[in-house]
């Protein structure tokens, strides 16, 4: 099968050809480059107006001289997400030369095309993907038929948060490329050699002889929040801090929080598999930082060649051949395009397989914490967990573990600040009357606490909707207290008793399951009903993420936080869930 791909969401015009045969593909591609700022939508579809059609005439001749007259298969077009006008040229162009050639038209979602290239190139049979481009930002993960979104910016994508630094400082776009320049620049600066290592060959914490700027760092669950700190990069650059001192704690901030999301997904799923995409996937920090933390966990990684990971018309093609061989084609008058088109709306037509979501027996938290086997060690995304002592005082040694890919500075303050954390809100919630481990001791200096063992095994083990709903009465508790989890997720409550436990045959009555939360590092004092909406928005990703059926469970859990908490927090969470950049 041959099949051409169009591309036009936003800034490239592309068309390629791609030879399921062969596994070959040609690109050709005409990138609008505005000539200040970012991408000014009018501007960008009137070169689509005029790109597109060179761009397709230049594939279909290369095509028609290799392989004759009907060189073409079927005709694929990223239908969304997008720039509106940009994706009207592009439908319109791929309607009429689907119907000149009479060949089936084939509507690819863009994001759910960066990840299936990666997965196509680098063979990963279920990998977690990390789209990192200029509008987006997300995780995605196979499950139940659907790629579903594990994590997600919550306002800005990667590049533009990027972006809206270089244009504050004067700097013509795209401004990605020139911020690595210039922190590579500080970091060789800082570090005495033209590499931006330490003299004296390599090192386990590399740059760290750079100093970094105290940058916001906000991580919830596995979303994130960029707007802050594009804005204090702006306010840094209009101190007189040096640009290129900006540039530098700006990536390694950003690059750690994606890098840390990510993480946190293969904790979740159990994947052990990552795979990155999107133009901003160029970047050697983002790579080299993902590259570490799935070596640190035994991961395979993969990142495209630069030509798959921006904006490019081969994606398109090698997704539109998958989908038109399982015969998943569009007819013309249906082919709308949608400028808000989410990953997780797509039917996965094309592949099977299990979910990359892979639960063990007993289960493994997020913080290490194993129904299955109590005595051994467990690696979660942040700690390693060590369960000691004999049956009716078993307790949980958890230390946070130093990360490589994290410049020194950043890392010591996160691990240092979240062994804080954890330990004052864990207490102070159980006071609070949530239930929660007892913390016996607190090392600050090696990130460790000692805690109360809790619970048969992690909810993610165990998702009924009595344990939902069960959580949903300890974060109303929670939150009327004035504090939020911060990372509330599945592997982050643990469970015992009720559908856990081995129902007794007698007869007797069951009293459902008790619930604990754990893991509290990311958790933080506020009364504002947007932090507690957030901490139930992190809540249901978890669930969605995992589930087969996640309705009833969400239903669950809402009913158990509003028989407890503020039906105002409930009626912000829909406001919360419909700002994913991909909705």
């Amino acid at each position: 099968m041959r099949v051409l791909g169009i591309e036009g969401t936003a800034w490239c015009a592309s068309a390629a050809l791609y030879d399921a045969e062969t596994d070959s593909v040609l690109i050709e591609s005409d990138p609008y480059e505005p000539d200040s700022g970012g991408i000014h939508p009018r501007e960008a579809a009137e070169h689509m107006s005029e790109a597109v059609p060179t761009v397709v005439d230049e594939v279909l001749t290369a095509a028609e001289a290799e392989y004759g007259p009907d060189a073409i298969d079927a005709v694929a077009f990223s239908r969304g997400p997008g720039l509106g006008p940009c994706l009207r040229i592009v439908g319109t162009a791929a309607r009429s030369l689907a119907g000149t050639l009479g060949v089936p038209l084939v509507g690819v979602n863009h994001m759910v095309a960066h990840l299936e290239i990666g997965r196509h190139r680098s063979g990963f049979d279920n990998p977690v993907c990390l789209n990192a481009s200029g509008a987006n930002a997300h995780l995605l993960g196979y499950h139940d038929g659907r790629y579903r979104v594990l994590g997600e910016t919550m306002d800005a994508g990667v590049g533009n948060a990027i972006d809206k630094f270089t244009r504050h400082v004067g700097w013509s776009h795209p401004g990605g490329p020139k911020v690595e320049a210039a922190a590579a620049e500080f970091a060789a600066t800082a570090s005495g050699s033209e590499t931006g290592e330490p003299e004296g060959g390599a090192e386990t914490r590399p740059l760290a002889d750079a100093e970094l700027l105290d940058l916001p760092y906000v991580v919830k669950g596995m979303d994130f929040s960029f707007s802050g700190i594009s804005s204090a990069a702006n306010d840094a650059a209009d101190d007189g801090v040096p640009v290129e001192e900006i540039c530098f704690s700006l990536q390694e901030h950003v690059f750690a929080m994606l890098t840390e999301v990510s993480e946190r997904a293969l904790s979740l799923t159990g994947a052990d598999e990552l795979v990155l995409g999107g133009g901003v996937a160029q970047n050697d920090r983002l790579r080299e930082m993902l590259a570490a933390m799935c070596e640190a966990r035994g991961a395979d990684f993969h990142a495209s060649e630069p030509r798959f990971l921006r904006d490019n018309a081969g994606m398109i093609a090698v997704l539109g051949a998958k989908m038109a061989a399982a015969g998943d084609t569009v007819a013309i008058p249906e082919s709308a395009v949608d400028p808000n088109f989410r990953p997780d709306q797509v039917p996965v037509t094309w592949r099977g397989g299990e979910s990359v979501a892979r639960p063990t027996e007993g289960g493994t938290a997020a913080d290490g914490t194993t129904g299955r086997d109590p005595d051994a060690a467990r690696r979660g995304a942040e700690a390693t967990v060590t369960v000691v002592g004999a049956e009716g005082d078993r307790r949980v040694v958890k230390r946070r573990v130093e990360k490589s890919y994290r410049h020194p500075e950043l890392d010591e303050a996160l691990r240092r600040d979240r062994t804080v954390a954890e330990a004052r809100l864990t207490s102070e919630a159980r006071r609070a009357g949530v239930p929660t481990p007892l913390v016996y001791d607190v090392d600050l200096a090696a990130a460790t606490l000692t805690l109360q063992h809790v619970g048969e095994c992690d909810l993610a083990a165990a998702l009924d909707e009595r344990a939902t709903e069960a959580v949903g009465r300890d974060l109303a508790r929670l939150h009327g207290a004035g504090m939020v989890h911060g990372d509330p997720t599945t592997r982050n409550v643990r469970v015992s008793g009720g559908g856990v436990a081995a129902r007794s045959e007698s007869g007797e009555s069951d009293p459902g399951p008790e619930t604990y939360l754990i893991d509290f590092g990311l958790g933080y004092h506020t009364g504002h009903v947007e932090d507690h909406a957030m901490d139930l928005h992190v809540f249901e990703g978890s669930i969605r993420a995992t589930a087969t059926d996640p309705d009833p469970l969400i239903a669950a859990f809402e009913a158990g936080y509003e028989a407890v908490g503020d039906d105002e927090v409930l009626d912000r969470l829909r406001d919360v869930a419909g700002r994913g950049r991909y909705r």
